[in-house]
């Protein structure tokens, strides 16, 4: 490909973010990758340089350009850090879009990258691994086929495996369309239910709906959702994410409904950004400003809201881990730690660097499975360190990879979503 045409038309990264940055390298003692390898052109100012170097025809698309933007976790916390505002998610988003487009990958990586973009956005056909999934839990395959021996064999295949998370039931759960509240209605809101959280994850959308309706909401529960386009839109597939997007906005502006909720840090960031997601959409833009203007993360809205139900003492130490998408895509960092404090005797111990990515990051964890687990192992050590009973983690990626690193521990710290915790709060005690 000739270096005039690295990058096309469609969905170009933005010029005026390009020259957004002043490349003053505050960034990069927040980029995991960069203090994992060193590389300038691993951080987010040498991939910003790359990124303006193929704008502008100097270097082509090619598998360097690529290697460097893939290995990007696009956790965001480079924007946290940047004093010139710089939005590099955007950056990101617009160039590996071109790169879906423009770049021929390997046979390999193009059927793995296949199977995932088939799979993982559709909650039905999720539904249909459930049985695999359960009876990989009761016979221990995990245990008879370690990772040291799938590694092996495929590091992408083996992360897969391992991340597999620990159903209770081949059928799953689905929650009901409408919920009244417990007590004097104070909102009405309507949930995202998610396709990874709603399939694998689905006592944390039922924890949910108990701490809307005891705090005073009626809670609606849209049948046939469909996937909000955050992992297709991380992943640069920029097209068939807005079809998602169109598809969720045209539902939800149906419904006569003050918020919308979500328990999911990837999710909630990208159906903020619908707005942008979609704007010069002549049909789509309107609404979908008002979808993101009423998206709230579950744990922003109930510490705005209050939580009007008795809490009741639950004598468990908590720590927390930020989610990426939660603490630098939504800005959101004390509502969760809040909240916590209000339970009685609950012991909330800090982590150190608990806004530091774990190396899931959408489908990173299968794509880029190395520096995933180096990212990871880091996270554990972290976490072990605090002695605690439980950690509080607001996204199913992070959950299902964060207890993938658990398993060879003997610290017996449990994963939960801090709704959870609130939930038994609010119930008398852990269920």
């Amino acid at each position: 490909m000739s270096l005039e045409n690295a990058f096309d038309g469609t969905d170009r990264p933005s010029r005026k973010i390009i020259q957004d940055c002043v490349h003053c390298g505050f960034c990069l003692s927040s980029c995991p990758t960069y203090l994992q390898t060193g590389n300038e052109l691993d951080s987010p100012r040498g991939r910003i340089h790359l990124i303006k170097a193929a704008s502008e025809g100097r270097i082509p698309m090619g598998s360097s350009l690529v290697k460097h933007l893939d290995l990007c976790l696009g956790c965001l916390a480079c924007e946290t850090a940047c004093p010139s505002g710089v939005k590099y998610g955007s950056l990101i988003e617009m160039s590996r879009g071109q790169i879906e487009r423009r770049f021929k990958r390997g046979f390999g990586e193009k059927v793995l990258r296949t199977f995932i973009f088939s799979v993982f956005p559709y909650s039905r056909r999720l539904r249909l691994l459930l049985p695999f999934v359960y009876m990989i839990k009761v016979l221990g395959l995990k245990k008879i086929f370690p990772s040291t021996f799938l590694d092996r064999i495929s590091l992408s295949a083996s992360s897969m495996f391992h991340m597999l998370p620990e159903v209770n039931s081949i059928f799953g759960e689905t929650l009901a369309t409408f919920y009244p509240s417990l007590v004097e209605r104070r909102k009405r809101v309507a949930l995202l239910s998610g396709c990874v959280q709603g399939v694998f994850f689905p006592e944390i959308n039922r924890a949910t709906v108990e701490v809307l309706r005891a705090s005073g909401c009626e809670v609606l529960v849209p049948r046939d959702q469909g996937c909000c386009g955050a992992l297709s839109i991380h992943s640069g597939r920029l097209e068939e994410g807005r079809r998602f997007a169109r598809r969720l906005v045209r539902l939800l502006d149906s419904l006569d409904v003050d918020s919308v909720i979500v328990n999911s840090a990837g999710c909630g960031s990208t159906m903020k950004e619908y707005v942008e997601i979609l704007r010069g959409d002549t049909v789509y833009s309107e609404v979908a400003e008002r979808i993101s203007a009423k998206t709230m993360d579950v744990m922003e809205f109930l510490c705005d809201m209050g939580i009007g139900a008795q809490m009741h003492p639950l004598d468990i130490k908590v720590t927390y881990q930020d989610a990426c998408h939660v603490v630098h895509g939504q800005g959101i960092r004390a509502a969760p730690r809040e909240l916590l404090a209000r339970i009685p005797e609950l012991e909330f111990t800090e982590m150190q660097r608990s806004d530091h990515c774990c190396g899931s990051a959408g489908i990173y964890n299968i794509v880029q499975p190395e520096m995933s687990s180096k990212l990871l192992s880091g996270k554990i050590r972290e976490i072990e360190k605090t002695g605690a009973d439980y950690l509080a983690v607001a996204n199913p990626g992070c959950m299902i990879q964060i207890r993938k690193g658990l398993l060879g521990s003997d610290s017996g710290i449990k994963t939960v979503h801090p709704v959870e915790i609130i939930n038994w709060s609010l119930k008398g005690g852990i269920s």
